[in-house]
């Protein structure tokens, strides 16, 4: 028998003396922690995660494709200077992480973004974020896992000289007819997520340590056949190449976000979530760093750029062996794996979410009280990613999942603002340094990486608001749970 929540009534929810807004359906933060529970236990989700573990869940969630699989795309683009695409990325990422930080810390649900939106800019803009959240947590998953597909044959080959079938290890698009390795990472991620968080959450935490030590390996490999000449001309395509390589090393940090999400079933969020964020964000962008110089240093720009395996490559070349390139295959397959298990998981709760407001159907919302998890929401989202990745390709998502991503941190840093402003009273443990010029600041990065992707990656982006808007206002605004506990 799944748990059926009961919603409490309004006046509890809200503080004494609040008049219910007007205007744009902004639904109060006071009721968003009352209906998650965000300082309790709230809808059969148990607190089970400390801050290492959410540490490597963040991790888990952003280290994979985009360093085992995206850095060649990066190179092509930047050439040596890919450094510095990957610093620009980051500080897009760390101005928008004290947004999320101190969001996170004020308004600790599992909504995320959506949450945050919700509360500030009203219910019309909080769809239409969770709307671009299913494309980075939803759709990414699936090129993500065309990404694994291609490192386990990676894989195969250095261990027996032997791959799959092109057939059966890759989409239509990419020469095969199906991706089954993809569809598998995919399910085996489901199994774990519909056990419980703990479980999942210990495995992710397994996979972060290993994977950070396959990185660091093949750093210390790369860097003894380090030549000063692979590194110059450093600016080789020009300040255009590294805010191009930039749009697409942003694809590397997609996920930090998902920290957020766990709001629910963490140990003292308040405290917890802000510095998860930012540990994630400072290890990440001096892996990313140091793994980039190692791989460029060591064979140059143009053996590293447009090769999908390229860390796979760097290893087997240094060391005259296949079997440095097993290792490094090895690690980038759990690696990606990792990421899957952990975007999935904010998948189903922002979903959730978005369930609990009636705008989405009440299928997500359900909660096993034998497991504590969203076992429907997961499986859904398993069977609907998994056709995705079957017949997908991995570059046929990324700038779309890139624009959706930074458009909704965007309305996140611009929601700190409209909160303090709103709600002075709703603090948490973190607040933004030097406000209100940092989440400007972070804001305006979002849109230059945006506009940094092209104008066919805009036209995209705008058909996909707009299928978003006509959702909402056929289905969601209809049943929003909360239009129906104004007064008439």
């Amino acid at each position: 028998m799944l748990h059926q929540r009961r919603d409490p009534p309004v006046s509890a929810l809200r503080p004494p003396n609040r008049p219910i807004p007007s205007g744009p359906r902004v639904k109060d933060p006071h009721r968003l922690i009352a209906e998650s529970g965000a300082d309790l236990e709230g809808h059969g989700l148990k607190r089970t995660m400390g801050l290492f573990q959410l540490v490597c869940f963040g991790v888990g969630a952003v280290v994979g494709t985009g360093i085992f699989v995206g850095l060649s795309d990066s190179v092509a683009e930047a050439g040596p200077a890919v450094v510095l695409s990957f610093v620009l990325a980051a500080i897009t990422c760390v101005f928008t992480a004290f947004s999320f930080a101190e969001l996170g810390s004020a308004i600790p649900v599992s909504g995320s973004s959506y949450s945050f939106a919700y509360a500030t800019f009203g219910e019309r803009v909080a769809f239409l974020v969770g709307w671009c959240l299913l494309l980075e947590y939803g759709v990414s998953v699936s090129a993500v896992a065309v990404g694994w597909s291609q490192y386990v044959n990676e894989l195969l080959d250095s261990l027996f000289g032997a791959q799959l079938p092109a057939a059966l290890s890759a989409g239509p698009g990419d020469g095969g007819l199906i991706n089954l390795p993809a569809v598998m990472v995919i399910m085996m991620a489901a199994v774990l997520l519909v056990r419980g968080v703990r479980e999942s959450a210990g495995a992710t935490a397994a996979m972060a340590v290993l994977k950070i030590g396959v990185l660091a390996l093949f750093c210390a490999i790369a860097f003894t056949a380090f030549q000063h000449g692979n590194l110059t001309p450093f600016v080789a395509h020009g300040a255009g190449g590294i805010t191009a390589g930039a749009s697409l090393a942003f694809f590397s940090y997609i996920g930090f976000d998902a920290i957020t999400t766990a709001g629910e079933e963490v140990r003292n969020p308040r405290r917890n979530i802000p510095i998860a964020i930012m540990v994630c964000i400072g290890l990440v962008t001096l892996l990313y760093c140091a793994v980039a110089l190692a791989a460029i240093g060591a064979l140059g720009p143009q053996d590293v750029a447009d090769k999908p395996a390229a860390l796979s490559i760097v290893v087997d070349q240094v060391t005259g062996s296949a079997v440095g390139g097993a290792v490094i295959a090895f690690g980038a397959v759990v690696a990606i794996a990792s990421v899957v298990l952990a975007v999935m998981y904010g998948q189903t709760r922002i979903l959730m979410s978005m369930s609990r407001d009636g705008l989405m159907p009440r299928v997500f919302e359900r909660v096993s009280p034998r497991t504590s998890t969203p076992v429907a929401n997961t499986w859904i989202v398993a069977l609907v990613f998994a056709v995705l990745a079957a017949f997908s390709s991995l570059d046929v998502v990324v700038n779309l999942t890139t624009i959706g991503t930074l458009g909704t941190m965007v309305v996140v840093n611009l929601a700190v603002i409209v909160l303090r402003r709103r709600n002075p009273e709703v603090r948490g443990s973190f607040r933004v340094p030097l406000y209100p010029l940092s989440p400007l600041l972070g804001a305006g990065f979002c849109l230059y990486l945006m506009y940094g992707t092209g104008w066919a990656t805009w036209v995209q982006f705008a058909v996909f608001l707009l299928v978003g808007a006509t959702i909402y206002a056929r289905y969601g605004r209809s049943r929003s749970r909360l239009a129906a506990a104004e007064p008439r």
